[in-house]
């Protein structure tokens, strides 16, 4: 016979006033066995929903509460993630109790994406505009990789290595600058655009700028202005 099946005979036995004080024992008791499962099934819920559009095959395991654990009921939870965390590798979820018992409770969990990222598939020099040939793909656990890895092999080509990158080298965003469409002292057609109304006219670059970076030029009569960089020497200012 189960503790609970015990639990009720006694109940049946005892006089209103005990039966009450049975009832907010075995409400505590069934808390406690049951808490733990609320928050690991938390915790399951929130990863299953926020890694689903991490690249690849997404696995991930929870690590049990200690049996020690001891919370005060709470009639609904909600799980985070603390700041500045990633999702993947060794993560601590939060589950906070949305009740007056206020309680918040940290659980070690372990993430691992299986998918592809791109990696050189030879020695580049700084400077160098990367193309198909430049570049190669490989699979693994993203979680073992630094942060930033390329994971789509159009994130990469046409853009510049900016340091010198050796062969199977996992390739980086923060390796990589977008083409400079604007380059100091160069000529460029500045349009001016706002409700109504469109004009242009020249001026000469006063920084180096890619596609959708600040851009800043010096007009003719001397007056600087600042837009966005666009291909072909183009500076837009929107009003």
């Amino acid at each position: 016979m189960t503790t609970l099946a015990r639990l009720l005979i006694r109940l049946r036995l005892l006089g209103r006033k005990s039966a009450f004080l049975l009832l907010v024992f075995l409400s505590s008791w069934v808390w406690a066995q049951s808490s733990g499962d609320v928050v690991i099934n938390a915790v399951d819920q929130f990863l299953r929903t926020q890694t689903k559009g991490l690249p690849g095959r997404v696995q991930f395991s929870i690590s049990p509460l200690d049996s020690r654990t001891q919370l005060t009921p709470c009639p609904a939870v909600e799980a985070f993630l603390p700041p500045g965390s990633r999702l993947w590798g060794k993560v601590t979820v939060g589950v906070r109790c949305l009740g007056d018992a206020g309680w918040i409770i940290y659980v070690p969990a372990q993430v691992s994406v299986q998918a592809n990222y791109i990696i050189s598939a030879r020695p580049l020099s700084p400077g160098h505009p990367l193309s198909l040939n430049d570049v190669s793909t490989q699979s693994g656990d993203l979680a073992s990789l630094p942060a930033g890895v390329v994971t789509d092999a159009r994130q990469a080509i046409g853009k510049t290595v900016r340091n010198a990158i050796g062969a199977g080298q996992p390739l980086r965003a923060e390796m990589l600058m977008a083409p400079l469409v604007i380059q100091q002292g160069q000529t460029v057609k500045i349009l001016s655009r706002g409700p109504g109304f469109s004009a242009s006219s020249e001026g000469r670059a006063m920084n180096n700028a890619a596609d959708g970076q600040i851009a800043q030029a010096r007009t003719a009569n001397g007056q600087s202005v600042s837009g966005i960089a666009r291909p072909g020497g183009i500076i837009e200012i929107g009003y």
